[in-house]
């Protein structure tokens, strides 16, 4: 069995917040490390033990692996949970802490570098049997593009091959739209991930975004724990996620789940993982697999009324699932991404002091924080401030709970994406489960309706302080 005793938590805000929750619980002491801008952060007052990280700038200090494990060992931590993003799906990081005595709360590095590569992944879920969306190997050569591209059919999408997350990913509708899209994405794609491979799929258009949330221990037993709907985007990153996936027939979902166990099998996949789905019509494909926690996670824990990040430390530890699986799901859950954007310019960042912050509370509403009142948000980091989970008997239900824990939510200072869930809760479309990826592009009212919200704010909001005075009476306060 594995130690795991004491763990560092190589991330930041809301993720490393959740994570030391767990550990907490579960009686496991935890180390927090921070850049300079998140010194005053609440993960970091959470945790039993602080350390600074040193480097050149705030993002990369959290991508320093010798400096993380050296801290971990120095603070006595057996364990290093990565949280998502950063280094959760390096697998340079998994191999450094077992090779000092660490245990890697996530996958094998092994399993990391099949999924991370797209076009590896592709060809092993094809020999596993798992539906892919047409398409090619690694392309470097712009007239093999152009070659592949007539083969599959236009229109095609142009992607990184070592990336996700939608970076640097391109559509040509037209055989004259593929070379600045070819080298557009080949360009981020270096950037991004160091390596210009790209790949090409077909493009299909009004597709949904349905992954499936797996557990692996390693004694065998792979289990599918249902679905998780994430076709809201904007820039091909999610801002709303729901379980169950309205429409779904329970023949799709189990079949969508069968795919799933037989794509982690495939890698020998050991811990919690999601594998990503594109559904068009009635069939779906493979889209990538997430080697790690996901953002989205807790809708999945509200229905099923289990701990995921207790689970990942149970099977790093060594410890068996129940092969029998969990409880049966219950009602629906709605997750909603309050990030620090401004939805009627484009979801452009705006990273700015938090004023006044009050989550709301009460029956169903769950809220996965990382930021307090005052605090700086850094244009260093993703603009995601904090999460808000609803639960409640049904999808209705779920929506109603929704709007009244939006219109509760008191978070002023940047502007956020409260008003555009409020007007997203009014649509017609939305409410009938009517939904794909391209939702937001196809339903330009939205904006107006989130205008309209933006304006209103919340009833609540006056009950608060505000303004620069209580700001610099809690700056003075923590000074202290």
């Amino acid at each position: 069995m594995a130690s795991v005793t004491k763990v560092l938590v190589a991330n930041r805000g809301e993720i490393a917040l959740r994570v030391m929750r767990t550990c907490r619980e579960m009686g496991m002491p935890t180390v927090a490390v921070y850049a300079e801008p998140d010194a005053r952060a609440p993960h970091t007052y959470f945790a039993d033990e602080r350390v600074a990280l040193a480097g050149p700038s705030p993002r990369q200090v959290y991508l320093d692996i010798d400096q993380l494990v050296r801290i971990a060992r120095e603070h006595g931590a057996d364990a290093v949970h990565p949280g998502y993003g950063f280094l959760s799906e390096n697998p340079g990081f998994a191999e450094a802490c077992a090779r000092n005595g660490l245990t890697f709360i996530g996958p094998s590095a092994s399993s990391m570098r099949a999924m991370g590569d797209k076009v590896e992944a592709r060809r092993r879920m094809i020999e596993a049997g798992v539906p892919v969306v047409p398409g090619t190997t690694a392309l470097r050569d712009e007239q093999a593009a152009v070659t592949e591209a007539a083969r599959i059919g236009y229109p095609v999408l142009v992607k990184a091959a070592a990336g996700g997350g939608g970076i640097g990913m391109r559509v040509a509708q037209r055989a004259e739209e593929l070379p600045a899209a070819f080298e557009a994405c080949r360009r981020a794609a270096q950037a991004s991930f160091a390596s210009p491979d790209v790949y090409l799929e077909r493009y299909l258009s009004h597709p949904r975004h349905i992954e499936m949330q797996v557990l692996a221990d390693g004694h065998g037993t792979t289990l599918a724990l249902g679905e998780r709907e994430c076709s809201i985007q904007r820039r091909h990153q999610k801002l709303l996620e729901e379980t169950p996936a309205v429409g779904l027939t329970d023949a799709r979902r189990r079949a969508m789940a069968e795919a799933a166990i037989k794509a982690a099998a495939a890698v020998g996949y050991e811990n919690a993982g999601t594998i990503e789905f594109i559904v068009s019509g009635e069939d779906f494909y493979f889209l990538e697999m997430n080697t790690r926690l996901q953002v989205e996670h807790p809708v999945t824990e509200s229905v099923l009324g289990i701990d995921l990040v207790r689970e990942q430390v149970r099977i790093a530890r060594g410890e068996r699932i129940p092969p029998e699986g969990y409880p049966a799901p219950r009602g629906h859950a709605i997750e909603f991404r309050i990030n620090a954007e401004d939805p009627l310019r484009n979801f452009m960042p705006t990273p700015r002091r938090i004023q006044r912050y009050a989550p709301p509370s009460g029956p169903g509403v769950r809220v996965d924080s990382g930021i307090r009142p005052h605090q700086e948000i850094s244009p260093h980091f993703d603009s995601l401030l904090l999460k808000l989970i609803v639960w409640a008997e049904d999808r209705d239900a779920a929506v109603g709970r929704g709007r009244r824990a939006l219109q509760e939510m008191v978070l002023t200072g940047p502007k956020t994406t409260v008003p555009f869930h409020r007007a997203l809760l009014e649509e017609a479309d939305f409410l009938k489960g009517r939904i794909s990826t391209s939702f937001i592009q196809e339903h330009p009212g939205l904006l107006e309706k989130t205008k309209a919200f933006d304006a209103q704010g919340s009833p609540l909001e006056s009950l608060y302080g505000g303004g620069e005075v209580a700001a610099a009476i809690a700056a003075a306060v923590i000074d202290r």
